[in-house]
């Protein structure tokens, strides 16, 4: 599953926040990636353009807004860094600050990520659609992006006891979550050994196979998630997040394998 998820019940108080089945923010990784205030042996104006997209990788990563003191950490940057870095994303509207005080990703990237696969996006928006509302849970689009999985677009069931928010953008390690698994058995057998992973074992008929987690990532959340074979376009997958126990994944394979198939004919 990916990004930052929540649980919002309508009839319950009931939150739950996380990156979608995706890992937590990694504090480490501005530091394995040169922008610890350290040399990146790239020009002083690269590694400050570094810094300012990693500050909007962590916070698409965060469960929710971060104080100035909690990005510094998780950047490993110093507090005046990082004010620099703000001001200059504030002024182009990708990162706003709250009356707290608290930064979370601005307006200016929607405009932004609209451009990002518009084909796939317009594609899969219908179907996702269509697929939040028949089952009651969130459902999404993943691609590949590197060696992470990243949500590019997901929708929300108009109304449920209680439904999982994915954030577009969130992402988790390929070796996880049901979308890892069934965006891996899209890959060859080169690909996989370069990478060190495994291919994994789904489940269902050779034709319409389906992985599903349960705890992976995030505790107390469950996926189902199908392969998405596109043509001259990265890995992706279809799938669905929850909490019910009590689903079919089975029933709901049937369903993303639907989906799937209308979204290639889509893009035909």
């Amino acid at each position: 599953m990916h990004d930052d998820a929540a649980v919002g019940g309508t009839g319950e108080n009931v939150t739950m926040s996380a990156t979608s089945e995706s890992a937590p923010v990694r504090p480490a990784a501005s530091a394995v990636r040169g922008s610890s205030g350290g040399s990146s042996g790239g020009s002083a104006g690269s590694q400050t353009l570094s810094r300012g997209i990693r500050v909007m990788e962590v916070l698409a990563e965060a469960a929710g807004p971060l104080s100035i003191a909690e990005l510094s950490e998780a950047l490993g940057l110093h507090r005046s860094i990082v004010y620099r870095l703000l001001r200059t994303l504030e002024e182009h509207g990708l990162v706003v600050r709250d009356a707290a005080g608290a930064v979370h990703l601005g307006p200016g990237l929607a405009a932004l990520a609209r451009s990002v696969s518009r084909d796939l996006q317009s594609a899969a928006l219908p179907e996702l659609t269509t697929l939040a509302n028949e089952l009651g849970m969130t459902a999404f689009l993943t691609v590949l992006d590197d060696s992470d999985v990243t949500t590019l677009v997901s929708v929300e069931p108009r109304s449920a006891g209680a439904a999982v928010a994915q954030r577009p953008g969130s992402r988790h390690a390929l070796d996880v979550g049901a979308p890892g698994a069934a965006i891996r058995w899209l890959l060859g057998s080169d690909e996989l050994e370069r990478r060190g992973l495994p291919r994994p074992a789904l489940e269902g008929a050779a034709a319409a196979p389906y992985a599903t987690s349960r705890d992976q990532v995030i505790p107390g959340l469950s996926s189902v998630a199908v392969p998405l074979h596109l043509p001259g376009l990265a890995p992706a997958a279809l799938a669905v997040v929850h909490v019910s126990p009590q689903a079919d994944p089975g029933g709901i394979a049937a369903a993303l394998h639907r989906a799937a198939a209308a979204v290639q004919a889509n893009l035909a």
